[in-house]
C-alpha cells in the first residue's frame, strides 16, 4: 500500500471512529407531552434540557390518551409525560432519576411523581420551600413500589 493510501485509510478510520464516539455522547432524546398553557410543564422541560436531554415537545390539550397508551396509573398522574425509549416519566420526575432509570433499566414501564409537589423540578417556590415526595415505579398492573424518596 502506498503511503498516500495508508494515510487516507487512517484518516477515514479516525473520522469514522470519531463519528461513532460523538453519537454515543449525544444527548438522550426525550419526547414530552404537555398542555400548551401549563407553566410548570415548561419549567420541567427546561430542567431536563439543562440536564442534558434533547427534548421534542408535543403540545396537546388532553393528555389522557397518551398516558393510557403508556399505562400510567390514574393514581400516579400529574400534568406532563416524558418518554425516553420504552420508559415513561410522569410528572415532576427529577432528571437525575430519569438518568438512573435509563442506566439501571429496571423491569418497569416507568416512574412517576404524582400531583405537583412543592419544590420538585418545575414546581420550585420563590422562597425555596419544599415538601418531601416519592417517586413511584409502575408496571402494567399499576403502581409497583417507591423508587426513590425525595426530601
Amino acid at each position: 500500500m502506498t503511503r498516500l493510501k495508508a494515510m487516507a485509510a487512517l484518516l477515514l478510520f479516525s473520522t469514522a471512529a470519531g463519528a461513532c464516539g460523538s453519537a454515543a455522547d449525544a444527548a438522550e432524546e426525550m419526547t414530552v407531552y404537555a398542555t400548551p398553557t401549563c407553566g410548570c410543564c415548561k419549567a420541567w422541560i427546561e430542567h431536563v434540557e439543562e440536564n442534558g436531554f434533547s427534548v421534542k415537545v408535543v403540545y396537546q390539550n388532553d393528555l389522557s390518551a397518551i398516558k393510557a397508551e403508556h399505562k400510567v396509573p390514574a393514581e400516579l398522574t400529574s400534568c406532563h409525560l416524558g418518554v425516553v425509549g420504552d420508559y415513561a416519566f410522569e410528572g415532576h420526575v427529577p432528571a437525575d432519576v430519569v438518568k438512573r432509570v435509563l442506566a439501571e433499566r429496571p423491569a418497569v414501564l416507568g416512574v412517576a411523581v404524582p400531583g405537583m409537589p412543592m419544590g420538585s423540578p418545575g414546581m420550585e417556590m420563590p422562597d425555596g420551600r419544599t415538601q418531601p415526595y416519592e417517586v413511584y415505579s409502575f408496571v402494567e398492573s399499576g403502581p409497583d413500589a417507591v423508587y426513590e424518596y425525595r426530601n
